[in-house]
This record gives structure tokens, C-alpha cells and sequence, in this order.
């Protein structure tokens, strides 16, 4: 076990005690939110990401420990276990590693080598692999034509099928070839004859090459779609002299023999016919591998940042849910959320009501202390950011707008769960709720939604589905902990993602308020059914009571920690009620973690932490990032010049840029090379979703209505 810790570690560059903690942690049933935030002192300040890493290498370790006893056993029961085979198979770190170990002693479906051996051609094999010096090859052929082998020459061509197979399952072999190909060989890709790419979607890799170790995996992601939907035909190149001369020189090893011309003719047909063809589906499987990763990483980055934007609190808003034909819904929504009013207007052709549009939404407005519209970005999302922009400056209105994604609203729409919150609305207008909640609380709105659904990935169609939601089921659990829930008001979708909830429990959590009233003390959650004592732990630092009994379960100080805070408070002179004044600001400032850490007999990570709680008691994790971008006024494409500097809101990031809503139809890219005026290696290095940035306008494209954007300042054109 220790060897794995050390294994793990390595890879990770930290130590293997943390790899420990971590694992012992997980295997006494701790979560991962719960050890990242309230066990640091035995990870020593490990965060979620580097503990689900551990928690995945531990997985693929234990699987390659597996593997190894099964093909040592597989092997001894053919009898061909020696010990530097097994001193081999036991060094191994990588699976495919093991899997070219075990290659020759894998069973086999019929080939022309496992038929040659049937006829007892083998040994005629292994002759020819001793590199005789003497002798008559045709003459050590004809002890084999039997019944089976009619002829020298069919014993001949045997034995060579035989060589070629075995070049084939060569380990050395096979890792030559592996590494030419990843260090130096091409992605080459061709156009096919015929196709359906009529809007010539792939035309860049019609006539394409690149280095198999720089392709970025957007690219392979691409070209993955391309060959699949029969547009593009893909191969690897490189250089097959260098594998030949290589693998000629180690099975001949420079010596004269008399099966010279034959042996190489069997490693070059065994290269060309068998071990070329395997290893480069090998490699093209390993880039698809690697670039399905990249793209699950980009949108389980991009899914983070959009449940994580900062509310906008204490305001009424305006969902406008945009369309053509049947109208734009509108549902006017107050601070809570809660439903006030719902309504239709149609301002765009076929009708366009343009006078009676207006008229309604002034009588919406002068209804309710509405202060911001929420539009959302789909169909006629322009022309009604357009009607708006023109309403608020015609009739003077102290009101602001913001193009809301609208991603998954129509998924939410036709659930259930949208049936039994609204069961008397139609489907169209549940979506302009949800557009509207978007705006107060995007976490408690966005939740409900499957994370696949939330349109801010690239190629997720393309991506393996168990894999992707394993990936986006973890970040969704980091971001509802990360924030902390409010156990009065949270719905059963947020809850169930709780640390050391489920959906089960979160129910009865939502029962009990019903049969019991509000919650008013974090220790009532032990009287809710089927939580226990570790579902308590796991729960109950992330399960806030904002207007409770004790002061402390409105923060992230955790129960077991309450003595340790209110000695803490103590040492600084302060009371509860003073947490988050002016004066316990000061304090903390002044107060030594390590000496309050040597005195309270306490770590110094949970020191840090309750300190953090005292100063900002309330403090709320998406507050570090940007607010949603009001506006008052639109942009047309014609009012664009090369070089104006812009605000937009970062809406996709993708592995080769960012699109950017400037308040065009469409979105602007900033590719990554105009992300910096220096080499950017990650999009995400440098921009998130949801950030507010300044852009500059580096190319207008009238034609496609469509404009290329950069963050390095542009010179302004005449």
C-alpha cells in the first residue's frame, strides 16, 4: 500500500502522507467537499481537485495492481511464467504497458499465424529465429510438409506468418513504434470523394497535416467528427524506415545467417500487415482519449463558473423569454423568486404589436419596482434586446437589461419538476421564470438543469456520457458546497448535492420544515430521518441558518469546531454578535494564527478558517467574481470599427478561444492568441465564464455578420 502512496504521490508531486490521509479519510466515509474543508489539517490544505485526482489514481492503481496478478496467472497457467517476465510485468506503471506483456500470451481469434502453428509449423518458426549459420533451409523445411503443409515453400510461408505475428506482440517492438509516432509522427488528413460537408464545416482538413505531439484537442476532436461522418479520411505518418532499420537490426542483431532474406521479409510483413495498422488505432485511441479529457476539463471549468456567478440580490426582475411567432413571455419576478405576474407581447413579425408590446410592458413596469430585464440569448434574443434598449431610452426608465443564457430553460420547462412548481402554466412561460431566476440566484435556478444541457462545452456530443457526467456531477457538488446552502429555503435539488446528503434525505430535510416549521438549529437535523451521526458531519458545515438560535450556524464554522470559536473569540475579546464589525475585522488582522494554534491546542488551518468566519461571518464564495453586465442601450454590427474598445460577458470558453456577448446576434471570438500579448498555453488560465471583459474589435466580417475580438489593446482605424 505504501508503494502506491508513493506512486500516487510522485505523480502528483506531494507527499504520500497526503495521498494517505486522503485515502483513509474517503474509505471511513468522508466526502470529498467535507475533507477539503474541514480536514485540512490531515491533507495538509489539499483542495477538491487534488483529492478527486488521488481518489482517480488510487482507482487506476488499484486496476493496474488487478490487472498484473490476473496476467501473471493468466500466463503461469500456460506454463511460460519466467521470472524476468514477471519482474517485467510487475515494473509496469501504465496498463498498456502490461497489455503488450501479456500480448503473445493472449488467446487468439483464428490468423494465418495461429493456423500455421496448428500445423505444427512453430518450431520450423523458432529455428528460423536462432539465426543459423550453417545448414539448408530447405532442408530443415521439408521435416514439416505433412499432410497439413503440402510443400517446402507453404512450411516456408508459415513460419514466416508465424515471425510476423510474434513481431507483432513484441513489446520492445511496439513501444518503438508508439514513440515515433507520438514524438514524431503526423495527423494526416484527406479529403474523401464524396460526402454530405455541404457547408464545408471541415474544409480546413481537407488537405491537412500536424505533429502528433503538438495537435491541440480541439483539433482531434474535429477531426474525430469529420472521419466519423465519412468527410475526412484520417492516417498517421512517420518515419517507417527508422522503425524498420530498428527493429531489423534487434531481431538480426548483425549477423550473417542463411534466413536472412526470409526473416526479413517476415518482420517487414509482420510491420506493414499487422503492427503498423494496430498501434496507430493505439494512438489515434490515446488522442481521442486525451482530447475527450481536455474537453470534459474546458466544460466541467466552464459548468463551475456559471452555478458560481454572484446573485443579484434584493431586486425585481423581468424575464423575457424572446420569440417570433408565438410571442415573447414575461413573468415578473420578486427578490425571493416567487412569481408576481405573467404575460405575453408580440413585438416581432408575423404581428408585430409593436404599440401594444410597448404599452404592456409599461404597465408592467409601473405595476412593480422592476429594476432589471432579463433577456434571454435565443431565438429573436437581438430584436427584443433591440425593442427594450429602444423602450428604455423613448419613455426615460430607470431600468437596465442583460442577455441571460437561456441554455436548459426549455429542458427545465417541460420537466416534471417544472410541472409541479407551475402546473397551470404553459411550457413557454415556466422559461421565462427560469430566465428571470437566473438573474437573483443562477446556482439555485441552474441546479435543477442537467449540467449537459447548460451549452457552454465544446463537442460534448462527442464526449463519453458516463465519463462526462461523472466529471460534471463532481462540479456541481464542489460549487453547492463551496457556497453553502440555506436549509430553510433550498429546494431538493440543491440539497441532494450536499455533502453527506442524497436525494432521499434532502426530502425528508424539505418534510420536516413542512410538519416542524423553519429549522432554527443546525443539531435538529439529527432528528430528520435516515440522517445519521457521519451524515450529520459531512452535512452540517454546509447547511446554513441564516436567522437560527446560534449565531455559528449561519457561517462555514463547522459544529465540532463550535468550542474551539468561542474560545478564539474569547482570545480576541470579542462576542458573536460582533462577528463581521469593524472591530473583529481589526482583530483578526492583529491576531498570530500560530501562537492562537500553540495556545488553543488547535492546527492552524482550522484557526485560519474560523478567523476567515469572524471577519466576513456572511461572506459568500461568489462574490470574488463578476456580476452580470447590465446595459441600457445595443449594438448593430454596421456601428462596429476596427480597434473600439468594448465590455462584453464572457459566455464559452473553448480549448482555441473565447466567445464573448458584446450585444451582437452573435457572439464574438477572442482567439487565444488575442487573449495576451504574450504565449497563452490555457484559455482557462486567462478567462472564465461569466468574467466581464474589455475587448477590443479586431475584425468586422459584414458579409457573415459576424466579429473577431481581441484583449490585447487594437490602434483605432480612421
Amino acid at each position: 500500500m505504501e508503494q502506491l502512496y508513493e506512486a500516487i504521490a510522485r505523480s502528483m508531486h506531494i507527499a504520500a502522507s497526503q495521498v494517505e490521509a486522503v485515502m483513509t479519510l474517503l474509505q471511513e466515509g468522508c466526502t470529498v467537499a467535507f475533507i477539503a474543508r474541514y480536514r485540512k489539517e490531515r491533507t495538509k490544505g489539499l483542495d477538491e481537485e487534488q483529492i478527486r485526482q488521488i481518489e482517480e489514481a488510487y482507482a487506476y492503481q488499484t486496476h493496474l495492481e488487478k490487472r498484473k496478478e490476473d496476467v501473471l496467472r493468466l500466463i503461469d497457467q500456460q506454463g511460460m511464467l519466467t521470472e524476468e517476465l514477471k519482474n517485467d510485468i510487475l515494473a509496469c506503471e501504465k496498463l498498456s504497458q502490461v497489455e503488450d506483456l501479456y500480448r503473445p500470451y493472449q488467446q487468439k481469434r483464428k490468423t494465418k499465424a495461429t493456423m500455421a502453428a496448428a500445423k505444427g509449423l512453430r518450431p520450423f518458426a523458432l529455428w528460423i529465429l536462432k539465426l543459423p549459420f550453417y545448414g539448408d533451409v530447405e532442408k530443415e523445411a521439408q521435416q514439416y510438409v505433412n499432410d497439413q503443409v503440402a510443400n517446402v515453400q507453404e512450411a516456408i510461408t508459415g513460419a514466416k506468418d508465424i515471425i510476423a505475428e510474434m513481431v507483432s506482440d513484441d513489446a520492445k517492438v511496439r513501444d518503438v513504434l508508439r514513440t515515433s509516432m507520438l514524438k514524431y509522427g503526423r495527423i494526416v488528413t484527406k479529403e474523401k470523394k464524396q460526402h454530405d460537408d455541404t457547408m464545408r464545416v471541415y474544409q480546413m482538413y481537407y488537405d491537412y497535416s500536424e505533429r502528433v505531439g503538438t495537435i491541440q484537442p480541439h483539433r482531434i476532436m474535429a477531426i474525430d467528427r469529420g472521419e466519423k461522418e465519412k468527410v475526412l479520411q484520417v492516417s498517421v505518418t512517420f518515419n517507417e524506415e527508422y522503425v524498420e532499420q530498428w527493429v531489423l537490426r534487434h531481431y538480426l542483431k548483425n549477423g550473417n545467417t542463411i534466413v536472412k532474406d526470409i526473416l526479413q521479409e517476415a518482420i517487414l510483413d509482420g510491420l506493414k500487415r499487422l503492427t503498423y495498422p494496430s498501434v496507430e488505432r493505439e494512438v489515434r485511441s490515446m488522442l481521442s482519449e486525451k482530447a475527450q479529457e481536455a474537453s470534459i476539463e474546458v466544460f466541467s471549468m466552464n459548468v463551475e463558473r456559471l452555478l458560481t456567478q454572484p446573485p443579484i440580490k434584493d431586486r425585481w426582475v423581468l424575464g423575457f423569454d424572446p420569440a417570433f411567432r408565438t410571442g415573447c413571455k414575461l413573468a415578473v419576478i420578486d427578490p425571493l423568486g416567487t412569481l408576481k405576474e405573467i404575460s405575453v407581447i408580440y413585438p416581432h413579425p408575423p404581428k408585430a404589436k409593436v404599440k401594444e408590446a410597448k404599452e404592456e410592458m409599461l404597465r408592467l413596469l409601473q405595476a412593480y419596482p422592476v429594476s432589471i430585464i432579463a433577456i434571454g440569448n435565443g431565438t429573436a434574443s437581438r430584436e427584443s434586446e433591440a425593442f427594450v434598449a429602444h423602450l428604455i431610452q423613448e419613455e426615460h426608465l430607470s431600468v437596465h437589461f442583460a442577455l441571460v443564457s437561456e441554455a436548459g430553460a426549455s429542458v427545465y420547462s417541460a420537466s416534471e419538476l417544472a410541472r409541479k412548481e407551475f402546473p397551470d402554466l404553459q411550457v413557454e412561460q415556466r422559461s421565462a421564470i427560469s430566465i428571470a431566476r437566473r438573474i437573483i440566484d443562477p446556482l439555485a435556478e441552474l441546479i435543477k438543469i442537467d449540467p449537459q444541457s447548460l451549452g457552454v462545452g465544446q463537442y460534448q456530443h462527442d464526449l463519453p456520457t458516463a465519463r462526462l457526467k461523472e466529471r460534471l456531477d463532481f462540479v456541481v457538488s464542489k460549487a453547492v458546497n463551496r457556497i453553502g446552502v440555506n436549509v430553510n429555503t433550498a429546494s431538493i435539488e440543491l440539497l441532494k448535492h450536499v455533502s453527506g446528503l442524497n436525494a432521499t434525505t434532502a426530502q425528508n430535510i424539505i418534510q420536516y420544515r413542512e410538519e416542524h416549521g423553519a429549522i432554527m438549529l443546525r443539531s435538529q437535523l439529527k432528528e430528520v430521518p435516515k440522517i445519521g451521526a457521519k451524515s450529520f458531519e459531512q452535512a452540517a458545515g454546509f447547511l446554513r441558518i441564516v436567522d437560527g438560535k446560534e449565531y455559528f450556524d449561519r457561517t462555514g464554522i463547522h459544529p465540532e469546531s463550535y468550542a474551539l470559536a468561542k474560545q478564539v473569540l474569547e482570545y480576541l475579546q470579542l462576542d458573536k454578535e460582533q462577528m463581521g464589525s469593524e472591530e473583529a475585522k481589526q482583530a483578526v488582522e492583529k491576531a498570530d494564527v500560530a501562537v492562537l494554534s500553540q495556545q488553543l491546542h488547535s492546527d492552524q488551518y482550522t484557526i485560519r478558517d474560523i478567523l476567515q468566519s469572524i471577519q466576513t461571518p456572511l461572506q459568500d464564495y461568489r462574490d470574488q467574481f463578476d456580476p452580470v453586465l447590465l446595459k441600457s442601450n445595443v449594438l448593430e454590427l454596421s456601428d462596429l470599427h476596427v480597434g473600439d474598445e468594448l465590455q462584453g460577458t464572457v459566455r464559452n470558453v473553448v480549448d482555441f478561444g473565447a466567445f464573448v456577448d458584446i450585444g451582437l446576434h452573435e457572439d464574438g471570438l477572442v482567439h487565444i492568441s488575442k487573449l495576451r500579448s504574450y504565449r497563452v498555453n490555457r484559455v482557462s488560465d486567462v478567462v472564465s465564464v461569466g468574467d466581464i471583459v474589455t475587448v477590443w474589435v479586431y475584425k468586422v466580417d459584414e458579409q457573415r455578420q459576424k466579429v473577431q475580438l481581441s484583449m490585447v489593446p487594437i490602434q483605432k482605424t480612421a
